[in-house]
């Protein structure tokens, strides 16, 4: 397993699931699960070790509030951090709270963080399998070809809509 992805409760799977398919359609192997920074930090620990020794390179943390869990992996590995701040449901903040949890790292120990929610756990796979490309140029290769299909997709609209006005 390379990537693994955290999450601090299932009622973030949903805005998660991108991720894990952005590294399913990239032939990134990963592993997607729950543990939580505070109600479960022994498991968080644990997992942590188990992922290292298993070769995980990069780490994937998404959480909502206070959105600690991100930082408390950081804390605990020289590895890649990844931070998906998410919005959620009771935070009168619309996931300003999780964006500063994730974002306010001290020095030392760092958190990439991308944007709030799907768009966000997209471009967290997409930055972790850039890491791993710096060693591994068959996935540079395919991280490229995926970004011609980007392009091709956005002359394919600009087609469609034409000169309407």
């Amino acid at each position: 397993m390379r990537v693994a992805i955290f999450i601090g409760s299932i009622s973030d799977e949903e805005k998660m699931r991108p991720c894990s398919k952005v590294l399913d359609s990239l032939g990134i192997d990963h592993l997607f699960t729950v543990t939580s920074a505070h109600r479960t930090l022994e498991r968080t620990e644990r997992l942590l070790r188990e992922c290292e020794a298993a070769g995980c390179q990069v780490f994937i943390c998404a959480a909502g509030l206070a959105a600690h869990l991100a930082g408390a992996v950081a804390a605990r590995t020289v590895k890649p951090v990844i931070g998906v701040p998410l919005s959620a449901s009771g935070s009168a903040l619309g996931g300003l709270d999780a964006m500063l949890s994730t974002v306010q790292m001290p020095p030392g120990y760092p958190v990439a963080t991308v944007a709030l929610d799907g768009a966000g756990a997209k471009n967290a796979a997409w930055l972790a399998a850039s890491i791993l490309s710096l060693t591994d140029p068959e996935l540079a290769g395919r991280i490229a070809a995926a970004r011609e299909g980007f392009a091709k997709d956005v002359e394919t609209a600009a087609a469609k809509l034409g000169n309407k006005g």
